[in-house]
């Protein structure tokens, strides 16, 4: 197979000459060229930390110190020399929403491409989808095992060449299912129209080694996505990760706005990808498994409460409600999320309405006093959900 980036990409894209910044020139001396305020922050109480931040200047467009620590996590997961990336596979997004949007505009021609996704999944790829004037077609995961299905995906790609995008989620959403890349590969190997776009956003709440970020350089029709919003608990700090083979790379830097990755959220990550902290972000992915086998061994001995139905390789569960009748049950789903929200202030999202997900609560796992809390309330209402549901 032959796979060719340049016969995806959109050609205004594939023309495009990157915006150059001040900072591409001289980055040392008396900076008058970026027509920054030189005065300084207007804030009386800036503290010293954030002074020496130098907010009133422009943050380095580029980022490459955060980009080789970055890489160097993802690098010392894969034992296979072959499989390193290097700073020029990376491009750094505001979130992974950013990086989901940005590929749609360099790939997808409005209102003539398409782009797959197989739900239940993450429901952004949609909201992109129809913002950028989008058509999504629908490939299903196998409802019994939220695995891809290989061989249906490829019915459909290649018999629509406009499809040029699959969105995959791995560990899944709201399944939280890390999907088999066996699969995957089957795809990768076959399809040479299109790219596979494989989210890792909950990746590190798998095994360590299960990120596929490094094959990227093997899998050219591959890219593969990451935050440090979930396992490096920095939601608020909004980073997103695309890696990529080195020429679609350099096209979506192209494409990104300049400076869009503050001197602030370059900071705090600098920081949290440094090997200590690293280790301090396994740490807890531990304990949040741990605490996912207490809530989940607690809750499914409550009554009326069903099985598990995803995977359990994110930091999240999917937990069936049962009627009466013990089927699954929109129903009571529904009434506990509500009742536990208006009147507990417990909040977990209610997943009834996805395909395959009937009577379906998706749960996060919080630490042991929120996951106690979370017990003992449902254990209160849902018995009041069951008797008004009668």
């Amino acid at each position: 197979m032959v796979f060719d980036y340049k016969r995806l990409v959109r050609p205004n894209i594939l023309s495009l000459e990157p915006y150059r910044c001040a900072r591409d020139d001289f980055k040392e001396g008396i900076l008058l060229d970026a027509n920054e305020n030189t005065h300084g922050p207007s804030i009386s109480d800036l503290s010293t930390s954030e002074d020496d931040l130098q907010l009133n200047r422009y943050p380095d467009p580029h980022q490459l110190e955060l980009k080789q620590q970055i890489c160097n996590i993802r690098n010392q997961e894969t034992p296979i020399e072959g499989e390193k990336v290097e700073v020029e596979n990376l491009c750094l997004g505001v979130g992974s929403d950013e990086s989901i949007d940005a590929l749609m505009r360099c790939f997808l021609t409005p209102s003539k491409d398409k782009l797959l996704i197989c739900p239940p999944t993450y429901g952004m790829y949609g909201i992109c989808a129809t913002i950028n004037d989008i058509e999504i077609v629908k490939c299903p995961l196998n409802l019994q095992s939220f695995q891809i299905q290989p061989e249906e995906i490829l019915k459909v790609v290649q018999n629509d060449p406009t499809i040029k995008l699959l969105y995959l989620t791995s560990p899944g959403n709201p399944t939280g299912q890390l999907i088999d890349f066996s699969l995957v590969e089957t795809i990768l190997n076959a399809w040479e129209g299109g790219i596979v776009i494989l989210d890792e956003a909950y990746i590190d709440f798998s095994p360590v080694g299960s990120s596929r970020s490094t094959l990227v350089n093997k899998y050219p029709n591959l890219i593969v996505l990451q935050t440090l919003s979930k396992a490096f608990g920095l939601a608020g700090i909004r980073l997103g990760i695309t890696f990529a083979s080195k020429p679609i790379s350099a096209l979506l830097n192209a494409l990104k706005y300049p400076y869009n990755i503050s001197n602030l959220t370059s900071n705090v990550a600098l920081r949290a990808t440094l090997p200590e902290n690293v280790q301090e972000m396994r740490s807890k992915c531990k304990a949040i498994c741990n605490e996912r086998e207490f809530v989940i061994d607690s809750l499914t001995k409550l009554p009326n409460v069903g099985r598990v139905i995803g995977g359990l390789d994110a930091n999240f569960i999917l937990l069936q409600f049962l009627d009466t009748n013990g089927k699954p049950s929109n129903e009571v789903a529904k009434k506990l999320y509500t009742t536990l929200a208006t009147e507990n202030k417990v909040v977990i999202r209610y997943r009834g309405s996805e395909l395959g997900c009937e009577g379906c609560l998706r749960i996060s796992i919080g630490t042991r006093e929120e996951n106690n809390t979370l017990i003992n309330q449902m254990s209160k209402v849902l018995p009041q959900v069951i008797k008004s549901s009668t």
